[in-house]
């Protein structure tokens, strides 16, 4: 039997070195990519201000560049390759013009990014999602999940027109509870069909096994504490369906499980979760329990009547087991901001 010699943390030391480095290279390159692609637009875009007719000419400019690109440099250089680089230059040249302010780094995504990216016509909604790209390391099928959940407007709705442009100057910023509040949470990724009958139980079961795609949907900065946590007083026992902490706002996060309308009584018993938790479980230096009862629908006058004008702690959002259709999403949107 062959004794080892070289001690165990020492390669894995070097591994990690090795890692690292690969990982930086990565990046590197495909930011090289990105910006080589940016210049690439922006040659032929000057070129075609040169005051030449640009029809015909263009079609036949890009055909030509194309072949001896390909010739040379290999693949990557089709017509729509370079047509697409061409509009990447514009789209982002235009970008930082409108916008001077603008803090999110340039060319930190893939190239797949930003072909998805140039796709999205509002400036400030495209702006928003670089900026979470970058910050949450999303790759671009989480990139697209979130688009197609309409994350951007979902978040929109609540803010005002200064918000709004906080939002595509600097992304998701949680500073008060109520910035970590969506309504509506699309759970799609739980598999559940949106009108079949199932229970509370099952639907926090799902929860728990997608926990990591949960956590996505929840948000920046949670983390998970427990399912059905038990606490106890005058001899009763009752349980918190999920329990988080976020770490941004500094307090936990409860969460309740509705399968179908809201009641006041759920409001009731979440603040009594609350409750509990701000006076025997929070530390002195932490901020107020939140609490979210995640309910099927809701009824906007029974939420407003049963909780206090001043309430920054119990919130009641919906919640949807499939991607609607656009069509369907705005109504629901409309709905809420309604």
């Amino acid at each position: 039997m062959t004794k080892e010699i070289v001690p165990s943390n020492l390669y894995l030391k070097i591994a990690e070195l090795l890692q690292t480095a690969r990982q930086t290279v990565i990046r590197t390159v495909n930011q090289t990519m990105v910006y080589t692609y940016y210049e690439i637009g922006r040659m032929i875009v000057e070129d075609e201000q040169q005051g030449k007719e640009r029809a015909e000419y263009g079609k036949q400019v890009l055909e030509d560049l194309s072949q001896k690109l390909t010739q040379n440099f290999g693949k990557g250089f089709s017509v729509v390759n370079l047509r697409q680089m061409r509009a990447f230059y514009l789209t982002y040249s235009i970008q930082q013009t409108v916008s001077a302010e603008l803090q999110a780094p340039r060319f930190q995504l893939s190239w797949s990014h930003y072909l998805k990216l140039m796709r999205i016509e509002n400036h400030d909604e495209r702006s928003f999602y670089e900026i979470e790209c970058v910050t949450n390391n999303w790759s671009l099928k989480e990139l697209q999940r979130q688009f197609d959940t309409a994350l951007y407007e979902r978040l929109a709705l609540s803010r005002d027109k200064k918000g709004i442009k906080q939002l595509a100057q600097q992304g998701h910023l949680i500073e008060k509870p109520s910035d970590a509040i969506k309504d509506p949470y699309i759970l799609e990724f739980l598999g559940l069909p949106e009108h079949h009958h199932y229970s509370e139980t099952v639907l926090e079961q799902e929860i728990f096994d997608k926990l990591e795609h949960f956590l996505l949907e929840l948000g920046k900065g949670f983390t998970f504490v427990g399912r059905q946590v038990r606490f106890t007083f005058d001899e009763k026992h009752f349980h918190v369906d999920l329990v988080f902490y976020n770490r941004l706002l500094k307090c936990f996060v409860l969460i309740d499980l509705k399968i179908g309308e809201l009641s006041h009584q759920d409001l009731g018993q979440m603040q009594m979760y609350v409750n509990y938790y701000d006076r025997f479980v929070k530390l002195p230096d932490e901020n107020k329990t939140v609490g979210i009862v995640l309910c099927r629908d809701k009824n906007e006058t029974l939420v407003e009547i049963t909780l206090p004008e001043d309430n920054d702690q119990i919130f009641a959002s919906r919640y949807r087991t499939v991607l609607p259709d656009k069509q369907a999403f705005i109504e629901l949107l409309n709905e809420s901001e309604a």
